[in-house]
Parts: structure tokens; sequence; C-alpha cells
């Protein structure tokens, strides 16, 4: 059974075909699948996902591209949604350089008051985090209690070798099957494989050979591929271990 970790089918590309794809997952060996929010609005249509269907679970949080709209009120809310019993995670949250939809300080700001939520309400936390590496690490040290996973992982080793010395997890996307993936490459050839976990990212990020199209979560297996071709192991081998990671990560029986 695979895990994709990480996928947003709340977002609007999924509006003809939504139910149609998620329903569909078991046939495709994808037993789980977890919704991240990215705004007050997706993570109440994640969670209620998640409600709908067995196999879906949701995290609740605001992406830092949506920092400049967040509200307390906001917080508030995402408190009072992390008591569900399936919201298993605060996410995705963090810093993006890259785009710089939201004042960087902004950015910040929000950051560290949901880490502060995660704290407070005892779950881990799905770390956005493009571009903004030192920033990032920054704050996420001075949560030592909290652990989270940090998705899409496009940091260097060494900032892998301090997260996974933490406690942390790294994530990593069909961007891992790419020509130029070589250095996130190195990083999974470095890891213990009781940190690594799978994703889509979808609808983002499709892997090859379904690269420029839209993705969804029956590809995350492309992933699986990767990540057993370089560590050297059996394909059955990472799908049971990056599921089992994902399923200690998420608390999900």
């Amino acid at each position: 059974m695979l895990f994709d970790t990480h996928t947003h089918f709340d977002d609007r590309q999924f509006n003809p075909d939504r139910h149609e794809i998620i329903r569909s997952l078991p046939e495709y060996g994808v037993g789980l699948a977890l919704c991240p929010g990215c705004d007050i609005k997706s993570s109440r249509n994640c969670v209620a996902l998640a409600e709908e269907y067995d196999h879906i679970y949701a995290a609740v949080g605001t992406h830092p591209h949506d920092a400049k709209s967040m509200t307390d009120e906001d917080l508030r809310e995402y408190e009072a949604l992390a008591s569900h019993p399936k919201v298993k995670a605060i996410g995705e949250i963090g810093l993006d350089y890259h785009y710089d939809f939201s004042p960087r300080d902004v950015q910040k700001f929000r950051f560290v008051q949901q880490m502060k939520l995660a704290k407070k309400v005892g779950l881990p936390v799905i770390i956005h985090d493009r571009e903004a590496h030192g920033d990032c690490l920054e704050i996420v040290k001075k949560f030592p209690d909290i652990k989270g996973v940090y998705h899409c992982y496009s940091g260097s080793l060494e900032d892998a070798k301090v997260l996974v010395g933490m406690g942390w997890y790294l994530s990593f996307t069909g961007v891992i099957t790419y020509p130029n993936a070589r250095k996130a490459l190195e990083i999974i050839e470095w890891m213990p494989m009781d940190r690594i976990m799978i994703e889509t990212d979808s609808p983002y990020l499709a892997p090859v050979p379904q690269r420029g199209k839209r993705n969804d979560s029956r590809f995350v297996g492309l992933v699986r591929d990767k990540i057993a071709q370089v560590k050297g192991i059996s394909v059955e081998e990472a799908e049971r271990i990056t599921t089992e990671n994902g399923k200690r990560f998420f608390s999900i029986d």
C-alpha cells in the first residue's frame, strides 16, 4: 500500500473529476493520502474530504503565499479543527522567498504563530521551504519539542543532516525523477530509510513520464520506484517503509 503524504485534492484543477480520482486510488495501490490546507478555506475543504473518505486525511494551516491574508480568527479556527480525529498535522506552513507573494516579515510572523499552535495542540508540522533555507531552519530550531516534515525537500545535504538529527523527516516528490535532480538524489542516498516519505504535491510536479501534465496521487508509485533505485532496495521494500514512515509520523493506525 502506498501513502501519498502530500496532495492538494482541494485544488480547483481537480474540480472536474476530484471524487472519481479519490475513489479510484485503492485500485492503483494508494491506500492513504493526506491533503494539507493552504488557507482557511482550503483547510476546511481538506477536512471535508477527509470526513467523506476513509483513506483521506487532512492537515490545516496557512501557506506562506497566503500569510498576508491570514487572520487571528483563522488561527483560532485552526486550533478548533486540530481536534478533529482526521486532522493529523498543522500545514502546510513555512516560508517562500521565491515568489514573495507575502512580505517576508509577515511570512515569518504567521509561521511562528502556527508553530506555536502545533506545540499547543500536540501535532506535527508540514513545512514549505522555498529559497528560505536559513530563516526556515532558524525558526524550526526554536521549537525543539515539535517534530515535522519538510515536504518537497529542496535544501542542502548539510541541512538535511541537521533536520534528521532533530528527529525530522524529509519528503520527496516527482522532482526526483527529473534529469537535474542530482542534489536530491545525493540526499536520498545518504538518508536513513526510516526518515523518508513520498508525495506527489499534486496537481503539481508530475513525475517522469507524466511531467508537464496534471499530477495526482495515482502517480506516487513513480516516486517510490526512484527511491528504491537510489537506495538499492526492492520497490516492495521502499513502499512498505515509506508507508510505515508516513503512518508513524501522522499517527495513523
